[in-house]
C-alpha cells in the first residue's frame, strides 16, 4: 500500500507525523516512532521565554557574582559550564538527525521578532528539515484590532522567510475572523504549509484556594472535526501543505482528515497515552481501510471528500448546522 505523501516540500513515507511533545526528547522513543511508521517527527517546542529566563538567572547568579561575598565567589561555577535551553535543544536536534532517517521538524514558540529570527537560524544550522512556528498568542488587549493581530503574524513570517531557507509551517489557532483569507496571505508571505489547529491549554480556577491553576486535558476524537472541516474547505484553494492536528486517536480519525485533503496527520495525545508503537496500529488501520475500499495509494484518497468534491459544499458551512438541529430528537419524557 502506497502511503507516501508530500508535506512542506518533503517526501514522507507515511502521512503520520508525531506532533510536538515530550516523546521527541528521548532518542529511544523517537526510534520507536520511526519503526512504527512515522513519516516525520516534530520536536518538542523551544520557548523563547524559557531561554530568556535562564539567561536572566545566569546574569544574576554568575555574571554578577563579584557583587556578593568576595571570599565565596571562587566556589561559584563559570557560566560557560552551563547549557541553556537552546543549547540542549540544538544538541537533541543533532542527535535526532544522526539517529533517524525521517525528516525532523523543529518547533519554535517565540515572542519577539528578534528571538524568532535568531533561534530559527540556529535550528536551521543544526540540521532541521523544516520549522513549525507555534504562534501561541492570545489577543487579550481589548484595544488591539484583528488587523493588528494578523499583521503581527505576517510580519513575523516575512522576516523569517528572509532569514532562513528551510520550509516554514505556520501552526494556527481557529480564532481568525477569516481563516481562509489569512491562509492565503501566509502563502503570499512565503509559508510552505499550515497546521490546523493549535490546541490552547486553558487555565482553570481552583474554587477552594481561590487561585488559578494549570489544567491539562488530553484531546478527544471529536476535536478532529474542526481541522477536518477547514482542511476540506482549503483543499484545492491553496498551494500550501495542509497538516491536521488535534484529536487524532484512531485510524478512522486519520482517514477522515486524509479524505478532507490533509497532506499530513499529526498525533500527540494518543501516543502519550498508549506509547510510540501505537502509531503502527493507526498506520495498519489506514492500510486495511484502503484495501477494503479498493485504494492503492493516498493520492486516490486525499481530497476525495473536500468541499470541491462533495455534491453539496454547503454541508461544510452552515447547512450542516441547520440539518443537525432539525434532526435532533428529545429524550423520552423531556418537556418541550
Amino acid at each position: 500500500m502506497d502511503l507516501t505523501t508530500e508535506y512542506l516540500g518533503l517526501s514522507l513515507r507515511t502521512p503520520l507525523v508525531p506532533s510536538a511533545s515530550p516523546l521527541s526528547r528521548s532518542l529511544d522513543m523517537a526510534r520507536e516512532l520511526e519503526d512504527a511508521g512515522a513519516g516525520a517527527l516534530v520536536m518538542y517546542s523551544l520557548f523563547e521565554e524559557a531561554i530568556t529566563a535562564e539567561s536572566e538567572t545566569m546574569v544574576r547568579f554568575l555574571h554578577h557574582q563579584e557583587t556578593g561575598f568576595a571570599e565565596a565567589s571562587s566556589f561559584l561555577p563559570d557560566h560557560e559550564d552551563f547549557a541553556n535551553a537552546l543549547d540542549l535543544y540544538l544538541e537533541n536536534l543533532r542527535a535526532l538527525k544522526e539517529s533517524l532517517s525521517i525528516p525532523v521538524i523543529a518547533s519554535l514558540n517565540g515572542v519577539t521578532p528578534g528571538g524568532w529570527i535568531e533561534y530559527a537560524r540556529e535550528l536551521q544550522g543544526a540540521g532541521a528539515d523544516a520549522l513549525e512556528l507555534n504562534v501561541y498568542y492570545v489577543a487579550a488587549d481589548i484595544h488591539q484590532s484583528g488587523a493588528r493581530v494578523e499583521a503581527r503574524y505576517l510580519n513575523l513570517l516575512r522576516s523569517l522567510r528572509q532569514s532562513i531557507r528551510i520550509p516554514i509551517c505556520m501552526k494556527l489557532s481557529p480564532s481568525f475572523s477569516s481563516l481562509g483569507h489569512m491562509v492565503h496571505q501566509f502563502e503570499a508571505a512565503g509559508a510552505n504549509g499550515v497546521a490546523l489547529f493549535n490546541r490552547f491549554y486553558q487555565p482553570d480556577i481552583n474554587i477552594d484556594s481561590l487561585r488559578l491553576q494549570p489544567s491539562l486535558h488530553p484531546s478527544t476524537s471529536a476535536e478532529a472535526l474542526l481541522p477536518m472541516r477547514w482542511i476540506a474547505i482549503l483543499y484545492g484553494r491553496t498551494g500550501l501543505s495542509l497538516a491536521a492536528t488535534s484529536g487524532v486517536h484512531t485510524a478512522a480519525d486519520a482517514v477522515k482528515l486524509l479524505l478532507a485533503g490533509a497532506n499530513a496527520v499529526q498525533l500527540c495525545s494518543v501516543l502519550l497515552a498508549k506509547g510510540p508503537a501505537y502509531l503502527g496500529v493507526i498506520r495498519k488501520g489506514i492500510e486495511e481501510w484502503m484495501a477494503d475500499q479498493g485504494f492503492s495509494s493516498l493520492d486516490e484518497v486525499r481530497g476525495r471528500l473536500s468541499a470541491l468534491s462533495v455534491p453539496n459544499p454547503a454541508e461544510f458551512e452552515r447547512a450542516n448546522y441547520l440539518n443537525i438541529l432539525d434532526s435532533y430528537s428529545f429524550s423520552p419524557g423531556a418537556r418541550v
